[in-house]
């Protein structure tokens, strides 16, 4: 089923499961002589139900149980919905009932309330999930896959995969690394030859008068196979030894809408040295995974929405006349529009009160800003001084191109060169952008190359490390440096 699909049945299940709970509960625990001894009419639970309904789609939202679990283990579903409702069944329940229940009653109320959630809401998902399972089975919304690895690997991996249709995944290219022989005469005398794992595939290299021919498609070709051929996962089938092509893959991959998952080596996988998931008996590792858990994540977003919301109505009048001197102070409109790169390498398009000339790099092509630029206004300036230029990309937060805190996003031209030259850099494109980052709090402006690599530094840092407590200490930093005129 397509992912609009599987939400709609989800969250259909889940609110006829709810309804069908309060109903359990309604009849084995209310009344005098009843389990909890609860004193709740009908009225009291027609009132109470759509109330405990959405609250627990809320907690659901939040526990991520409504995110795409692709083929994912059911099992591991069913003890997230164990915690959450554990939790939930306490603060939910309590919160419409407490005052309606004698003391004693609670601890069974809460026990027999919390059992039926779990019971009609576990069955409504297995259900789910059951036809979901059968409909892969069968080949509809599987996931297409690219393998990159060893001609041998990757051929066994087809195989594997064939075995595992629950696992939804189908095979639609690859990318086979081939040891070729190659003349090593200088080192073992003349006319001997061996393996050569270091061999870059696709390059073409001399040696001894003897020309390797290119291998199609190789690793740096990678990016264009998953664009042409539609891929969802990037299945690495490589030895334990071979980090050089692993990096690679890794390096081209990064920042990419795609999921890149291992084929743990045998004895890897059985000594311990790696957590496996198994996709219905298929063990694979994923390869970079979200860095924050799914409820901190949803926090992030409402966080983002509500501050944003809050700052663009209470300044409303305030925005409107900065706006108003924008346009009468220079030629030219007075919101900025730019391209910039956003989540997964999509571009989008960033919003700023116009603090430069009109189209100041006609004759220069793009640049970065420098010190002193004489292409900004003399507003322009002030407007910099304050970060007043950055309040328009709270619009942004809105449509949900850019975070609050996040990697400063940049532009596709100067993307295209630092990813060519600094190692890691597309890394930053694995979360959302921010209006503020960790990098602008701690490093200044970009003037040069090194300044980027700098400012990657605390990027990188702040997306292993990410959470709401980090991006509330960076909000702070970014007030004071505002209110201080530090900017730039």
């Amino acid at each position: 089923m397509t992912r609009r699909v599987e939400l709609f049945s989800l969250i259909s299940s889940d609110i006829l499961a709810l309804a069908l709970a309060q109903g359990l509960f309604q009849l084995v625990s209310s009344g005098p002589n009843g389990l909890a001894q609860a004193d709740v009419t009908p009225v009291d639970a027609l009132v109470a139900g759509p109330l405990l309904v959405a609250g627990w789609l809320v907690l659901f939202l939040f526990a991520g149980l409504y995110q795409e679990r692709f083929a994912g283990s059911r099992l591991d579903e069913l003890f997230t919905l164990v915690k959450v409702i554990a939790v939930g069944a306490l603060v939910l329940f309590f919160v419409v009932f407490i005052d309606r229940m004698s003391p004693g009653a609670a601890r069974v109320t809460l026990a027999t309330y919390g059992a039926a959630v779990l019971l009609t809401v576990s069955t409504g998902r297995m259900v789910v999930r059951a036809v979901q399972r059968a409909r892969i089975v069968r080949g509809h919304g599987v996931h297409r896959a690219v393998v990159v690895g060893w001609s041998d690997r990757v051929e066994a991996l087809h195989e594997e995969v064939a075995r595992y249709p629950a696992a939804g995944i189908r095979i639609v290219g690859a990318v086979r690394l081939r040891r070729r022989a190659v003349p090593i005469a200088a080192l073992a005398g003349e006319g001997v030859f061996e393996d050569d794992p270091a061999l870059t595939v696709g390059d073409a290299i001399p040696r001894d008068g003897v020309e390797l021919a290119p291998v199609e498609p190789t690793i740096a070709e990678l990016p264009a196979l998953i664009d042409r051929l539609r891929v969802q996962d990037v299945l690495i089938a490589l030895g334990p030894d071979d980090h050089v092509y692993l990096d690679e893959v890794l390096r081209v991959c990064d920042g990419r809408r795609v999921a890149l998952k291992i084929v743990p080596d045998f004895y890897t996988a059985i000594g311990g040295m790696a957590r496996t998931e198994h996709m219905y008996g298929l063990p694979l590792i994923e390869v970079l995974p979200q860095p924050m858990p799914p409820w901190e994540r949803n926090a992030k977003r409402l966080v983002d929405l509500v501050v944003s919301a809050v700052v663009l109505a209470v300044g409303a009048p305030v925005w409107l006349i900065v706006g108003a001197l924008v346009r009468v102070s220079s030629h030219g409109p007075a919101i900025y529009r730019q391209e910039r790169v956003g989540k997964d390498g999509q571009p989008f398009e960033i919003l700023k009160f116009r603090t430069m000339v009109q189209d100041a790099e006609r004759e220069t092509g793009p640049v970065w800003a420098q010190p002193g630029d004489a292409r900004t206004t003399k507003l322009g300036a002030w407007l910099r001084r304050w970060r007043i230029d950055e309040v328009p990309q709270l619009l942004n937060v809105l449509r949900g191109d850019m975070s609050l805190v996040g990697p400063r996003p940049e532009r596709p031209f100067f993307v295209d060169q630092l990813a060519r030259e600094i190692p890691l850099y597309s890394r930053r494109h694995r979360v959302q952008p921010g209006v503020t980052g960790l990098a602008q709090v701690k490093w200044r402006y970009d003037n040069d190359l090194e300044d980027v690599r700098q400012k990657l530094k605390y990027d990188l840092f702040y997306i292993e490390n990410m959470g709401i407590g980090m991006d509330i200490k960076i909000l702070l930093q970014t007030i004071r440096t505002a209110l201080s005129g530090k900017g730039h």
